[in-house]
């Protein structure tokens, strides 16, 4: 589920290509429109975009669309690990300033991304103050998110993590997109400009890998589970569940606005 055709329509061609498109449904929908008819699910993920949301009233919606014992699962990169090329704080792949991304690291092939370059050109085009949407995010995204489901009447949470540190391979055609593909620097902010800005990301990266080559480290993922209680009847849900193979896709971030719902085979 995404609010964006685009994606929905990219999201089903990929999963025709894997040979999995029988498994999906594709919805383009608002999460503060739901239920928009879709039933009770077992599992609601979230892939880093709760906090783009209403979310006092999709986290009251989603506990009505869980069965008893049901999972709203909100799946991120790990927030506690440090960025080697550019340190904490905000940058190209992350969406609030605690968030890092583990960037360079000896033993790769290639030169690190230039994210501290990247997110300098990107304040030169837009101004100092995060982009999002129609307005500006000068503090980042709200936090509280624990606050907002207890509210709601979820339990829990439990904490996951992935480990990461798989080395990773980008070309230059693939850092455009994850720059373009962010929040704050996303093409309909740059107007006119877009052409321009998209030259000078170019040129920037040229000038850090003439080959167009970069290299990084997959970071961990982390997997907060809260339950629909009450919790005696809750999916079991362990540890030897969650491994490198199991990831919310091959790449280190997740579209901001998607959920995705599951139901487990068999009866309820």
């Amino acid at each position: 589920m995404d609010p964006d055709r685009g994606m929905v329509a990219e999201a089903a061609r990929e999963a025709a290509e894997r040979g999995v498109a029988g498994k999906a449904r594709w919805v383009q929908v608002r999460a503060e429109d739901l239920p928009a008819g879709l039933g009770t699910f077992d599992v609601a993920t979230f892939a880093r975009s709760f906090h783009w949301m209403d979310r006092d009233l999709v986290a009251v919606t989603i506990k009505r669309m869980l069965k008893t014992g049901g999972v709203l699962a909100h799946i991120s990169d790990l927030k506690t690990e440090t960025d080697s090329e550019t340190g904490p704080g905000p940058g190209p792949g992350k969406e609030t300033g605690t968030e890092t991304r583990i960037v360079g690291g000896g033993g790769l092939p290639h030169p690190a991304a230039p994210c501290s370059a990247i997110d300098k050109l990107v304040k030169e085009y837009l101004g100092p103050d995060r982009r999002a949407g129609r307005g500006v995010l000068p503090h980042g995204t709200p936090g509280g998110e624990a606050a907002v489901l207890t509210r709601a009447g979820f339990s829990g949470p439990q904490r996951h993590v992935v480990p990461g540190g798989q080395p990773l391979e980008r070309s230059a055609d693939d850092l455009v997109a994850g720059v373009f593909s962010m929040s704050f620097s996303a093409p309909h902010l740059f107007g006119t400009r877009r052409d321009a800005f998209e030259a000078d990301l170019r040129r920037l990266l040229r000038e850090a890998s003439p080959a167009g080559r970069f290299s990084e480290r997959q970071p961990s993922t982390e997997i907060v589970v809260w339950r629909n209680a009450p919790a005696e009847h809750a999916l079991s849900w362990t540890d030897s569940r969650i491994s490198g193979n199991e990831r919310c896709g091959e790449h280190t971030g997740c579209r901001p606005g998607a959920i995705a719902f599951r139901r487990w085979p068999g009866p309820a």
